[in-house]
């Protein structure tokens, strides 16, 4: 999916609410796909996942911070789809708990979204999910190979640090506890890298970050100022 989003956030004239991005990817066929229910199933797999909704702050402040920094991408979006997937997010220890190099285990996979589902998923159905999850998890970045996925240490942008950031705080981590959360634990980054990266980005004028005795303030404004605020 994180090709389909690339090409919808690349659109020059980019629509102002979920309606009009529907249109482009239903009516105008923006993805090029063969039928008009595959158009349907994608738009409305995107907006399960990413939202498409510029009213929503998660999506607009992902679209900026893609448009400043188009490499970003694949993290914003697998941060984005942590966020509204709950098997995804399930399986997110399993994953980020690896050495680099080390094999993914399918078994180890597929118990995390079985525990995640609560044993609502029948055998066949968590195969595929699992498939799904660890093919979500190449795409960004963090897992190589076909068959056999062995770990790898992805390599975070400031971009997708700040898109880190604003989610923990949105779920309730306080400032300084943003840069230790699991949301950038998901982009491997430690203490000490995260504020390294949230430095970074507020030369590139997407946050403001103070740091004081070691208490952390963030301040979204300069993102919120770039994302139109409430548009």
């Amino acid at each position: 999916m994180v090709r389909e989003l690339s090409r919808v956030l690349e659109l020059p004239a980019p629509p102002e609410d979920r309606a009009g991005y529907a249109h482009a990817i239903v009516e105008e066929n923006l993805l090029g796909k063969e039928t008009h229910a595959t158009r349907r199933l994608t738009n409305t797999r995107l907006g399960e996942l990413y939202l498409l909704n510029p009213e929503v702050p998660a999506f607009r402040f992902m679209r900026t911070l893609a448009h400043r920094e188009p490499k970003a991408v694949p993290l914003l979006a697998l941060l984005l789809a942590l966020g509204r997937d709950p098997l995804l997010r399930a399986s997110a220890q399993v994953v980020l708990s690896l050495d680099e190099g080390q094999e993914l285990s399918r078994a180890a996979l597929q118990k995390a979204i079985k525990d995640g589902a609560e044993d609502r998923l029948k055998p066949e159905i968590q195969e595929k999910v699992a498939r799904n999850v660890a093919s979500s998890w190449t795409q960004s970045g963090h897992l190589t190979g076909r068959t056999f996925k062995t770990r790898r240490l992805v390599e975070p942008q400031p971009a997708a640090v700040v898109m880190a950031l604003w989610l923990a705080t949105q779920a309730g981590f306080s400032d300084t506890e943003a840069l230790t959360s699991g949301w950038t634990m998901a982009l491997d980054c430690g203490y000490r890298r995260a504020l390294d990266l949230a430095t970074a980005a507020k030369r590139l004028r997407l946050l403001d970050v103070y740091v004081a005795e070691n208490v952390v303030s963030l301040d979204f404004g300069p993102l919120e100022r770039l994302s139109g605020g409430h548009k």
